[in-house]
């Protein structure tokens, strides 16, 4: 099966290496010369423009930073160079709107398609260990699926166009709060004169925990290995968590969502964002806090 693939970054170099490593044949484009070199290292045709990577694809794969990027490739060069018969999938993060237009614009051209975010960050895309939320018909999901868990571990179809996006936002909405309490329970309980790693044990079987705590500690050396054991470097940076939030904001605005949780951890890491903090991992907000 011939596939697509645009968007050679952090994220998607390590998907089109897995779709490459798995037997598919892949044509990748990046407006990056050096992330294009690495796929070809890594087993991928280099295409010469998005266009190019879509003919003769069977999908197409788009993995672009924002929902402007995405509607730009996919109007500007999906859509008049893919087969009648292709697949588009598009697997950033971008606003539910913007996912459902294109999901609609796409059938009307006769083109199936899917918006099937990703949760599991850089490690997991280079070890083929994704989360995917898919969004869209039942049939565009079974076309997908195969390909999808090329890359992933879990591939979980959330409803009809557009929900693989919801899903994404309302789930790193839920992180990004999570993550703050989290950084506040640690920051009192040293403060208050307990040991990190006896809170993290006692916490850890108890009913404050969750994902944060347990798998991604913002305290270095406690828990599983996580950025903050590396300085908060790598990992999920605080300036693609925000995007989310905002992204999470814009949702709760249209629909008339109550999300004061969401909007004061929107708040939060905005401002340790302009404060320069915007590569650093998202867990170091504990930095704040302390």
């Amino acid at each position: 099966m011939r596939i697509g693939f645009v968007g050679l970054g952090n994220m998607g170099g390590g998907m089109a290496a897995n779709l490459a490593a798995r037997g598919f044949d892949v044509a990748a484009f990046d407006l990056s010369a050096e992330a294009l070199a690495r796929a070809e290292a890594a087993g991928c045709t280099p295409a010469a423009s998005a266009a190019d990577a879509a003919r003769g694809a069977d999908a197409v794969i788009t993995m672009l930073p924002a929902a402007s990027h995405v509607a730009g490739v996919w109007r500007e060069a999906l859509f008049p160079a893919a087969a009648p018969a292709a697949l588009l999938i598009d697997c950033s993060t971008i606003d539910v709107a913007t996912a459902r237009a294109l999901g609609a614009e796409a059938a009307g051209r006769g083109l199936a398609a899917v918006d099937a975010p990703v949760s599991g960050g850089i490690a997991a895309a280079a070890a083929g260990t994704l989360t995917f939320m898919v969004g869209g018909p039942d049939e565009a999901f079974a076309r997908a699926r195969p390909i999808l868990e090329a890359m992933g571990k879990a591939v979980i179809h959330a409803g009809g166009p557009g929900a693989g996006q919801a899903a994404k936002i309302c789930n790193n909405m839920l992180l990004g709060a999570s993550m703050i309490a989290t950084a506040e329970a640690f920051a009192l309980a040293q403060k208050l004169g307990l040991d990190p790693q006896r809170f993290y044990d006692i916490a850890s079987v108890s009913s404050g925990q969750c994902w944060a705590m347990t798998s991604y500690c913002p305290v270095p050396g406690v828990g599983p290995e996580s950025p903050a054991d590396r300085g908060y470097t790598g990992g999920f940076a605080t300036a693609l968590m925000l995007k989310d939030l905002k992204l999470a904001m814009e949702a709760a605005r249209a629909t008339g969502a109550d999300v004061p949780m969401g909007a004061r951890a929107a708040e939060l890491y905005a401002a340790f964002a302009e404060a320069g903090n915007g590569a650093l991992d998202f867990s170091a907000i504990i930095r704040t806090l302390r």
